[in-house]
């Protein structure tokens, strides 16, 4: 190639920086989402096996729940073993719920105060006034 060809004007590079804007653009674009498709994907994997994982323990629990009714059951009536483990995991329910309950009052309603108010305070400074 002559040097001719390999220098272009500057009104040349000009006329051409809106097309190579876009195209940088759309290729950046194209790159995010394979970037984002490919991490879902893994995250679905990732939500599937822990799914699975759940189910597994949900499971486990049950089999625990039949052992201590079963290991009770040695010493008490069958009845009454199972009615103990009952009346014990109805105890522990009621904990978690309410330990929850108390929990989700300090996230309702999800406003983010302190930022709004600093906002509030930022706008009154740049305003002047308190």
């Amino acid at each position: 190639m002559s040097d001719s060809s390999e220098r272009r004007s500057l009104g040349s590079l000009f006329s051409s920086l809106p097309d190579l804007i876009s195209r940088l653009i759309r290729g950046e674009i194209r790159l995010v989402r394979a970037e984002l498709t490919a991490k879902l994907k893994a995250a679905g994997v990732g939500i599937g096996i822990l799914a699975a994982a759940a189910l597994f323990g949900f499971l486990l629990l049950e089999v625990l729940i039949a052992a201590a009714v079963l290991a009770t059951a040695t010493v008490f009536p069958a009845w009454l073993a199972a009615l103990l483990i009952a009346a014990g995991l109805l105890i522990i329910t009621a904990i978690l719920a309410l330990v929850g309950i108390r929990a989700l009052k300090r996230g309702v309603p999800p406003v983010p105060t302190e930022t709004v108010a600093s906002l509030k305070s930022d706008v009154n400074a740049l305003k002047g006034t308190k």
